[in-house]
């Protein structure tokens, strides 16, 4: 397969930013939740310093890169536009000791990731690589996440960085840049200046498959069920014990077998528990609520209340407490007042010759939380693949036809 001007760079920058453990950690205490982001928010800042971005400023408190490459458009014409992509890496699996590589023209079958363990991806068991046939692929060696969610967006942001600064024949307004933790913890962003960012609309990176944009997201809250029991010796235990685990499991086996992500697809919500502890004096379940559709989406958080009431008839007030916290809203209650974003979208990734593709996407995204706070933002896709976990990869050419797009985004927003 061909490789474009933008190959060498995006592959150089996602091999190094690969390397660099910037996992973050739920529940942690402090922001951002894990010290070692700012090792990648220190490189970056001094990257984009050395290839001519102006304004650029890490803050370090709250771990937010900045940069802006200026407009170059008579003055009065074009329009600032923003990119932002996240730092972080999931917590799903190991980010330390990432050893990424390059498997050159992929032949379609299985990849042996680590012969001295005995890692393999089989090719039948992701039919995605099916679709990367010939092309050029960054994998590890199967025993940590890549970290193409999101580096591989950063990789294609700083090449268009690197590009724009040093090709003034590109016709642009100004670009503004920047790179946030804790995306993978439910960070949202929520530390990024709109002020310091400079523009009044941007683009977030990040999710898989090139080409793939999201313009809808799900409704999102967090439910935290707590069981208060009473334990005492099991041979004396009748008509006084009060076991917080049965608390537990009679709960879960309330919530509906078919809608749990396991057996939900396309824009079907979901109950998803993701912790439970549990001992006969104290369990905790915490779980997730995902809906399109924000009357359904209330009437599952509903549901979960009915749910700890009745079990509050059953063992006491006392014992069952449930709290509820909103996380995130669909983002098209935003965007449908700004279609010429997503238009803009559509027609740079038709340019760069990739069939666009948009799905309700089945999760969230800074653009969802920063779209509400007044910052309208859709997502392209990173292009990477299997994210979260010691099978992911990105196809180099994913991060090239990114860069192409980006560019395409930045000439669109010059000549309105």
């Amino acid at each position: 397969m061909d490789k474009t001007k933008f190959y060498d760079q995006v592959k150089d920058r996602m091999l190094r930013y690969a390397k660099v453990d910037t996992q973050s950690q739920p529940y942690s205490g402090h922001w951002p939740t894990t010290d070692k982001q700012r090792d990648l928010a220190g490189v970056l800042r001094d990257e984009m310093i050395n290839i001519g971005v102006s304004d650029v400023f890490l803050d370090d408190d709250k771990c937010v890169v900045y940069g802006r490459i200026p407009g170059n458009m008579p003055e009065g014409a074009g329009r600032a536009v923003g990119f932002i992509a996240h730092i972080d890496t999931a917590p799903d699996a190991s980010g330390t000791n990432v050893k990424p590589w390059v498997l050159e023209n992929y032949d379609g079958g299985d990849i042996v990731l680590n012969k001295d363990k005995d890692i393999v991806m089989r090719a039948a068991d992701y039919s995605n690589l099916k679709s990367y046939v010939g092309q050029d692929l960054i994998l590890t060696d199967g025993t940590t996440l890549l970290g193409g969610d999101d580096k591989a967006s950063i990789s294609a942001i700083m090449t268009l960085a690197e590009y724009l600064c040093s090709h003034s024949d590109v016709k642009h307004g100004d670009v503004c840049l920047a790179f946030t933790p804790d995306e993978e913890v439910g960070g949202l962003a929520q530390d990024l200046d709109f002020d310091r960012f400079g523009a009044k609309v941007a683009y977030t990176l990040d999710g898989d498959h090139l080409g793939w944009y999201e313009d809808e997201t799900f409704y999102a809250s967090e439910a935290v069920l707590e069981f208060i029991g009473r334990s005492v010796h099991t041979g004396t235990a009748k008509g006084i014990m009060v076991n917080a685990v049965d608390m537990a499991a009679e709960f879960m086996a309330m919530l509906p077998e078919d809608e749990r992500p396991q057996n939900t697809d396309g824009v079907q919500g979901f109950f998803h528990v993701i912790s439970c502890s549990a001992e006969c004096e104290h369990a905790k379940v915490i779980l997730i609520i995902r809906d399109f559709d924000k009357d359904k989406f209330e009437g599952r958080e509903n549901f979960l209340r009915e749910c700890a009431q009745r079990l509050s008839d059953k063992y006491g007030s006392e014992r069952v407490k449930i709290t509820i916290e909103h996380q995130y809203s669909n983002m098209k209650e935003v965007l449908k007042g700004v279609p010429y974003m997503t238009d803009i979208l559509k027609d740079a990734i038709a340019k760069a010759g990739i069939e666009p593709v948009c799905e309700p996407f089945r999760g969230g995204t800074d653009g969802a939380a920063l779209s509400f706070r007044g910052l309208p933002c859709p997502n392209l896709s990173a292009g990477y693949e299997n994210a979260h976990g010691r099978f992911e990869y990105v196809p180099i050419r994913s991060m090239e036809k990114n860069v192409e797009i980006l560019i395409n985004i930045c000439e669109a927003f010059g000549e309105l």
